[in-house]
């Protein structure tokens, strides 16, 4: 069931695509919880999940495993990839180990000087 929701916009050559983000209620499984999540890319929707001992922390890994998708793509390194303004951020946060990524907003969230 999805819980989270959040609109990308991608400035392609003719108009603006709007990349849809979804996140799932946590579910529990056998030893653990995970958490999927959904990016509508424009050349394909991707489906990843993060999991985790309890519903926050498989919360928190997906959050970052999208925010780690968005960072690491083809879109945000074009630099037409938006939230709400260009060069802003997307509102995800990352693994420290891609921390150097972050632009505007998120940087400044995280507390990087940018």
């Amino acid at each position: 069931m999805k819980i989270l929701e959040r609109i990308l916009r991608y400035a392609a050559a003719q108009r603006e695509i709007e990349i849809e983000i979804s996140i799932d209620l946590p579910v529990q499984g056998d030893r653990d919880w995970s958490c999927l999540y959904r990016i509508d890319w424009p050349d394909g929707p991707y489906t990843g999940s993060g999991y985790g001992l309890d519903t926050t922390q498989a919360l928190l890994l997906a959050l970052q495993a999208i925010g780690t998708d968005i960072y690491t793509s083809d879109y945000h390194r074009s630099g037409r990839l938006r939230w709400l303004v260009p060069g802003d951020g997307y509102g995800f946060p990352v693994p420290a180990t891609i921390s150097h990524l972050l632009i505007g907003g998120d940087a400044a969230n995280a507390g990087l000087r940018r």
